[in-house]
């Protein structure tokens, strides 16, 4: 495990070095950051979880921008399961914080884990956003209408309708194993849910 982790701060520390803070959040969207809105310093936290760890993980079927429905439940049995809820396309830390799971692809697999991106925006929106953004290897779901409805159940949806930057550990049973409702102001650790992820395999 410490081997891994070590590897991963390697790789993140890399992507820093080729794209240091001082850039901020347009880290891996200089591409087209002139088209990035950015909403300013936002309320850390502005929710109340309604699950736990511990708890079973609510079951949704969302569709994906590849046009096909996917649900947590296909996963049971055969997939731990991470969700990560961003609050909105087109905004500069989620913009930055998908693509650098790109950089970790190999630990999910490693970990026998999916990846499962969630946003209240709509299927056309996070088409456009996700084809700027750069192939991603993970099904980015939208969970527009019913507006929030999975973001609702997990106790991540915000006052103003957006979500929480929120990640969820789940495990092959449909066990929650990690939570993290994060500052939306910053971008989760790579290094830390990847040791979540590890700890499934004890």
């Amino acid at each position: 495990m410490k081997k891994r982790l070590m590897i991963i701060s390697c790789l993140v520390g890399a992507v820093l070095l080729i794209m240091p803070e001082v850039r901020s959040a347009f880290a891996l969207s200089d591409a087209y950051k002139d088209n990035i809105y950015n909403p300013g310093v936002l309320k850390a936290t502005d929710s109340a979880l309604k699950v736990k760890v511990g708890g079973k993980a609510p079951d949704f079927a969302l569709k994906a921008v590849s046009g096909e429905r996917v649900s947590l439940g296909q996963f049971r049995g055969k997939k731990n399961v991470v969700i990560s809820f961003v609050p909105a396309a087109w905004t500069p830390v989620c913009s930055d914080q998908w693509p650098g799971y790109n950089i970790v692809k190999e630990m999910f697999d490693a970990n026998d884990a999916i990846l499962l991106g969630i946003t209240v925006d709509n299927i056309p929106t996070l088409f456009s956003w996700t084809n700027q953004m750069g192939r991603l290897w993970f099904p980015v779901l939208s969970d527009f209408w019913p507006h929030g409805a999975v973001a609702k159940k997990y106790g991540v949806l915000r006052s103003d309708g957006v979500t929480e930057r929120a990640l969820f550990v789940i495990d092959k049973k449909g066990i929650i194993r990690y939570i993290d409702v994060h500052d939306i102001n910053q971008r989760p650790s790579l290094e830390v849910l990847m040791g979540e992820l590890e700890k499934l395999k004890k």
